[in-house]
């Protein structure tokens, strides 16, 4: 099986097409959006194919269809299906009504919008409040703060505390991590971050709130019928999410499926068959007028799922070098995040995990530092589990530090800029989290992770 090939066979470019397509991700949408925007999908399968044949050519057609085989339906496809399902259920509920954005209501939002991240995820949870933010403050000149710390909070923090919320927590999920480990492991950091960023934004809303001027002589959105929900039918699918999640997790079944020579338990292919029934419910149930109020559109999990695909497939020889540990070819991150005595480091793996997810993707960096640091989640959850709270709090929490460090990000800021939202820069957002979110990491380095 690929996920079992000895990485000390393996040197270190075969990591190029991995890094390339990374980079790729990083750049081209600032340096050549016109292009990225009309060919990302050509990019992504040439950085697949740059790894896959000169694999097959190496090791033979067997080991790269194993490669292919174990990356697409072992952990590609409950990925994709799981984030497909809830960002169609959440695109399925619209809130309507008119907010007015006062500093109490915006600290509301996001304080909800965290609490939901952790049971829709980060993109169901952002693409479910960010449209109600935004005609809350349609009639506020300084409102641009209001996204960033929407990002901040609900599009990552928010997400920390069960598989549901974030992918890098699924797919540990998916590795044998229990759902519950998340949230009794890294709560208490999770509290201290999101209630530190709540605290900050509400004072930073208030002084632009009260300054002169602040508020348009009139509101674009006018006042209409109370609040409420369209496509509230959407809720019981949400939770039949949750179920089929909690059920693959919990239930034991002898029962396997053997498929080119990988085993597919029961569980697993019941919820991921589960998933796809709730996303074909949603789509019947949902009235035209409820997507066409929420501006849905499949563009956002069309390029996730493209992406993705070319990430799980690069990155199968990253994990086997990583495996090798001290004897294979990144033997220097394996020595950077271990102590003398051989012990791993909390603390660096939170920040060498948080690094690469600001800007790689949070998802295959939690998997590279998750397999840095044996691999086998009973022996994480008990014996290391601060550097397995350390990974999934650096992977999740840091992916806000730049607009491409977690998938609802962008989708946020592309929202936001088409409603009139004028948003920071690649840079402009880096200095907001900089200032905001590292001197917080710092503490909670402290804090936690000593």
């Amino acid at each position: 099986m690929a996920a079992d090939f000895d990485g000390r066979q393996l040197a270190a470019w075969w990591a190029v097409p991995f890094a390339g397509l990374l980079l790729s991700i990083a750049t081209l949408p600032l340096l050549a959006p016109q292009f990225w925007h009309h060919h990302f999908g050509k990019v992504v399968a040439g950085w697949a194919l740059a790894f896959l044949l000169p694999f097959a050519a190496v090791f033979g057609a067997g080991a790269a269809g194993a490669a292919l085989l174990h990356a697409a339906l072992a952990e590609y496809l409950p990925f994709v299906i799981l984030l497909t399902a809830l960002f169609c259920v959440s695109g399925g509920i619209y809130i309507r009504g008119n907010l007015h954005g006062s500093p109490a209501l915006n600290t509301a939002v996001l304080a909800i919008g965290a609490a939901l991240a952790s049971v829709m995820g980060t993109t169901g949870a952002s693409m479910l409040m960010v449209r109600p933010l935004i005609r809350a403050n349609d009639d506020r000149r300084h409102k641009a703060h209001v996204f960033v710390f929407f990002i901040f909070i609900v599009s990552n923090a928010g997400g920390s505390l069960t598989p549901l919320g974030d992918p890098p927590l699924f797919l540990g999920f998916l590795q044998g991590v229990d759902f519950f480990w998340t949230v009794r492991h890294i709560g208490p950091e999770t509290l201290f971050l999101v209630g530190w960023l709540l605290a900050l934004f509400f004072a930073l809303d208030s002084w632009y709130y009260h300054r002169r001027e602040e508020l348009l002589p009139m509101d674009p959105t006018p006042d209409s019928r109370g609040i409420g929900f369209d496509g509230a039918r959407n809720f019981w699918l949400l939770l039949a999410i949750v179920g089929l999640v909690l059920l693959s997790g919990t239930w034991k079944s002898r029962i396997v499926f053997e498929i080119g020579g990988l085993e597919m338990g029961l569980p697993g292919l019941v919820r991921d068959v589960g998933l796809i029934v709730v996303t074909w419910l949603s789509l019947r149930i949902t009235p035209a007028r409820v997507h066409e109020a929420n501006q849905f559109s499949w563009g956002p999990m069309q390029e996730v799922a493209k992406l993705f695909a070319g990430i799980f497939l690069t990155i199968v020889p990253v994990i086997a070098m990583l495996r090798a540990g001290l004897d294979g070819p990144f033997h220097a991150i394996v020595a950077a995040v271990t102590r003398p005595d051989g012990t791993p480091d909390p603390a660096m793996y939170f920040w060498a995990s948080g690094v690469l997810s600001s800007f790689l993707d949070n998802a295959p960096t939690y998997l590279v530092f998750f397999n840095t640091a044996g691999g086998d989640a009973q022996h994480l959850m008990t014996t290391l589990a601060p550097t397995l709270a350390a990974i999934s709090a650096g992977s999740v929490f840091m992916g806000a530090n730049s607009y491409i460090g977690n998938a609802p990000n962008l989708m946020v800021k592309a929202i936001a800029e088409h409603r009139g939202v004028t948003m920071p820069g690649f840079f402009g957002y880096m200095a907001w989290s900089a200032a905001v979110l590292l001197p917080l990491f710092a503490a909670m380095t402290f804090l936690f992770f000593r």
